[in-house]
C-alpha cells in the first residue's frame, strides 16, 4: 500500500499555470508525510479560479515558480505510483508546467482515483471528489491542494479495502484498468483495458461432392 497522492490548483485555463501543490505519502497503508506548497505561475489570475480555490496574485508573491520548486519534487515522484481524482487534469498540468520551465519528464506510474470510483461504486449519483469523500466519511475542504491530495488518497485506500487488495496496481487491474506511465519524453494515460474480441469458430469444409464441385463452407 505505498503511493504518492498529488492534487494541483491553476491560476487560469492554462495548464501550465500551477499555483499550488498538495502532495501525501502513503507508506504501508498510512500517511507518513504531507507537503504543500504555493507556486507562483507568473501568469494572470482569473476570478473564476480564485472563487475556487481562494489563492489570489498577492498570496504567491515571492513564492518559487514551478520550475524553481522541481527539484524539490523530483525525488518525491521518481519511482513511485501516483494517485490524483481526475488523473488526466493534474497529470497534464504537471507535464505542461514541465515543458514551460524545460525539465525531463520523472519517471512513475500513475492512476485516477475518479475513474476507479466510477468503476467500483456504481450506485453513487456523482463520483466528484466531494462526492466520494462524503461516502467515505473522508473530511474535505474542497480545492484546498493538501485536503484534495489527502482525499485522493483516502479514497484509493478505501477502495482497495472494499475490493481486498493491497496493491494499487493489483486494484487498477482487477477493474481493467492500465497504469498510467510518465517517462522521459512522454506519457500512457491510465486507460481501460482493451477488451479481447471473442473467438469466432472455425468454418468447416464438406469434402468433395459428386462431380467434382466442392460442398459449401458453413
Amino acid at each position: 500500500m505505498n503511493f504518492t497522492a498529488i492534487d494541483f490548483e491553476t491560476a487560469n485555463s492554462s495548464r501550465s499555470s500551477a499555483c499550488s501543490l498538495g502532495l501525501v505519502q502513503i507508506r504501508d497503508g498510512v500517511i507518513t508525510a504531507e507537503h504543500v506548497w504555493l507556486i507562483d505561475p507568473r501568469q494572470r489570475f482569473d476570478g473564476m479560479n480564485i472563487a475556487i480555490h481562494g489563492i489570489t496574485p498577492s498570496m504567491v508573491q515571492g513564492q518559487p515558480t514551478f520550475g524553481e520548486l522541481w527539484p524539490t519534487l523530483v525525488p518525491l515522484l521518481q519511482d513511485e505510483i501516483v494517485v490524483a481524482h481526475n488523473a488526466a487534469f493534474d497529470m497534464s498540468v504537471l507535464r505542461y508546467c514541465l515543458d514551460a520551465s524545460g525539465n525531463s519528464y520523472p519517471a512513475f506510474q500513475y492512476m485516477c482515483s475518479y475513474l476507479l470510483s466510477k468503476k467500483i461504486l456504481q450506485d453513487l449519483p456523482s463520483h466528484k471528489l466531494n462526492v466520494v469523500s462524503q461516502h467515505f466519511g473522508i473530511t474535505l475542504k474542497h480545492h484546498d491542494a493538501l485536503d484534495d491530495a489527502r482525499a485522493s488518497a483516502g479514497i484509493l485506500l478505501k477502495l482497495m479495502e472494499k475490493e481486498q487488495h493491497h496493491d494499487p496496481l493489483l486494484l487498477a487491474g482487477s477493474q481493467g484498468y492500465t497504469a498510467g506511465t510518465l517517462y522521459a519524453g512522454g506519457y500512457t494515460p491510465f486507460k481501460a483495458q482493451p477488451k479481447k474480441a471473442a473467438k469466432k469458430p472455425a468454418k468447416k469444409r464438406t469434402s468433395a461432392a459428386p462431380g467434382g464441385s466442392m460442398g459449401q463452407y458453413f
